[in-house]
């Protein structure tokens, strides 16, 4: 088990990768643990767990994935498919001089995470998930389920994957849209029961019409939107968005790995009041079968979908109590 040592200071690197180049942030020495976070965020929103982990002994990544932040951002929608984030995530382990690590991912970075580990088991020997259940490859296209999730209205997801139509939405006021989205799916400011779902889109309108304004949520300072709404406005939203726009890429490269498990020392923690934990019900329940190594699953309750970030501490925990029951 890894000691507690002395937290060292934030460390900023570039190191090469299929894409050109990752930007990731570090803190401490030990076993790596490489942090993937999901959209729309940044290395920035694994903050509370780089000290934390740094502090409990081991080497603490943070990466912007491709497409955000400092890292590349290629123009091709196929250049955002799964396999090549995954081979991104390996090239940052070896750029790093590692062979191992254990991945850890939040909303997409779950996703990013779980495939990691299915697909390249002899890098990533341990998956953490947060926020979005693991559920195997398998059923129709992703863009043929999306469509008809909506009736009258649009799914959010068919909705980003419309080359250009998030962008036009957002890109006039970036800081705006963000602190609306943010709030939309946080346990104290999200849309009261029975309000309009800010999931979905009206027919002709906008998501920004569902989202809350005037108000952040607690986790959420005007700094911290600062640096998010900073990099966005400076990168533009489409490297970010087409991650959305790859997922029928990702259905037919994948096809070897319909239904299966993930099989190395997992974890799970999912917030009692996101989306994510109510619709992937049925995939938390699968859990014996589709991730057999699953250590511990958890539902903060009360919690809304940022849940690193709005419950750092029970997190922080959480990682750190799996972690140590790890093999080294």
């Amino acid at each position: 088990m890894p000691q507690p040592t002395r937290t060292t200071a934030l460390t900023h690197r570039l190191v090469s990768s299929p894409a050109g180049r990752i930007h990731l942030v570090e803190q401490g020495t030990g076993p790596l643990v490489l942090l993937v976070h999901g959209f729309p965020e940044s290395w920035y929103s694994w903050r509370h767990q780089l000290p934390a982990l740094a502090a409990a002994g081991y080497r603490a990544v943070a990466v912007d994935v491709r497409g955000y932040g400092r890292s590349s951002r290629p123009d091709a929608v196929h250049a955002y498919r799964m396999l090549d984030l995954v081979e991104d995530n390996v090239a940052v382990v070896h750029a790093l001089g590692e062979r191992t690590a254990v991945v850890v991912g939040h909303d997409w970075g779950s996703n990013i995470a779980a495939t990691s580990a299915l697909v390249r088991p002899d890098v990533f020997r341990a998956v953490g998930l947060l926020s979005v259940p693991y559920a195997p490859r398998g059923g129709p296209r992703p863009s043929e389920i999306f469509a008809g999730m909506g009736g009258d209205e649009e799914f959010y997801v068919s909705y980003f994957q419309e080359p250009g139509r998030a962008e036009a939405e957002i890109e006039p006021d970036v800081r705006g849209w963000l602190a609306g989205f943010y709030a939309a799916l946080s346990a104290d400011t999200m849309p009261a029961p029975g309000a309009p779902d800010p999931h979905f889109v009206r027919r002709g309108g906008t998501l920004r019409e569902r989202l809350p304004a005037g108000r952040l949520p607690a986790w959420l300072s005007e700094a911290d939107l600062d640096v998010y709404a900073g990099e966005f406005e400076r990168t533009g939203l489409s490297g970010a968005l087409n991650r959305y726009r790859a997922m029928d890429r990702d259905w037919e490269d994948l096809a070897s790995f319909d239904g299966a498990s993930v099989r190395q020392p997992s974890l799970f923690i999912g917030g009692g009041l996101d989306a994510s934990t109510r619709w992937l019900a049925d995939a938390i329940e699968a859990y014996p079968v589709t991730l057999p190594g699953l250590v511990s699953s958890h539902i903060l309750d009360g919690c809304g979908h940022w849940l690193q970030q709005e419950r750092p501490r029970d997190t922080n925990r959480l990682l750190t109590d799996w972690l140590a029951s790890l093999p080294v």
